[in-house]
């Protein structure tokens, strides 16, 4: 398969249990791997509908995903807009949805979107979507320094942040920001914390959920999930920092203590050493899943 390599992908499919003849939505379809371990489960007719904010992502998936056919429905769009894109495409039931929230290896090595410090000559962009929404560059060039402090504490947790921003601000007044060299730039070598992380990690990352909303999709994306399955339809999700898996985990409790859902996994599910052996980037995965309960009868 190209473009990428499941994550956790035995443990999605034990907690989901695909049955035959059932329908999956994947919210973010990357290049399709779990979706094809999915509509094997489900042949010989189970449907899958397919989203990707990501237009590159979505080609690949409909190659990786060619032999499956008239199975799979593939929707360029937001995993936030899950809702009306379930009753725009008509397609119901739904029984399992899946969602892995992690950057595929193929957006990531992307050379021409932002994501990698090794494409230094590369527009800081950092959009799933290259066709809307502002960059990274944007951010950078237009915020005032308060603001771009509190995004990178916000949602990089980087202790440096006032430091970075001043930084930064100081930085656009010679030039202003276009490629990951410019932002690398204002983290000089002998900063660095470590002989193994990137000093800008935290920074690249906090740019990249806030280009993106990701915290904010997610928060949208979890009730309109439960609501759009069957009673006994079961939710997948797959987090990779901290700041997800809190959201995830506080929405579950939430909705199990309301009666609405049945947690699935009381503690998250975690790659097995020999998985982060073969796949390093699976190393902060966490899986959370729950099976929406019956909605109790009107009382008489």
């Amino acid at each position: 398969m190209l473009g990428h390599i499941p994550v956790l992908q035995h443990e999605v499919l034990a907690l989901l249990d695909p049955r035959p003849g059932q329908h999956t939505v994947d919210v973010t379809l990357g290049a399709g791997g779990h979706a094809a371990a999915i509509l094997e489960r489900t042949a010989p007719d189970g449907q899958l509908l397919g989203i990707d904010l990501d237009p590159l992502a979505l080609t690949v998936a409909q190659k990786n995903l060619a032999k499956f056919d008239q199975r799979v429905t593939f929707v360029h769009g937001a995993s936030d807009d899950l809702a009306a894109i379930i009753r725009d495409r008509r397609f119901s039931p739904v029984h399992y949805i899946l969602a892995d929230l992690g950057l595929s290896s193929l957006t990531l090595g992307d050379p021409t979107r932002g994501f990698s410090f090794q494409a230094t000559q590369s527009p800081l962009d950092m959009r799933f979507d290259p066709t809307s929404g502002r960059t990274a560059a944007d951010i950078l060039n237009s915020e005032r320094e308060d603001e771009i402090a509190d995004l990178i504490y916000q949602y990089g947790e980087e202790r440096d942040s006032r430091r970075i921003a001043r930084s930064i601000v100081t930085a656009r007044r010679t030039k202003p920001f276009a490629t990951v060299g410019d932002l690398l730039a204002v983290f000089p070598p002998g900063r660095r914390r470590s002989s193994r992380i990137n000093p800008a990690t935290k920074t690249f990352q906090a740019l990249r959920i806030a280009v993106n909303d990701e915290l904010g999709r997610l928060e949208r994306l979890l009730p309109q999930a439960v609501e759009s399955l069957v009673p006994g339809g079961r939710l997948a999700i797959i987090s990779f920092h901290s700041l997800e898996d809190r959201i995830v985990k506080q929405f579950f409790r939430e909705q199990a203590r309301a009666g609405r859902v049945t947690l699935l996994t009381k503690h998250p599910a975690a790659p097995s050493f020999a998985e982060v052996t073969t796949n390093p980037r699976s190393r902060s995965a966490k899986l959370r899943a729950v099976v929406r309960n019956p909605t109790p009868d009107p009382s008489p």
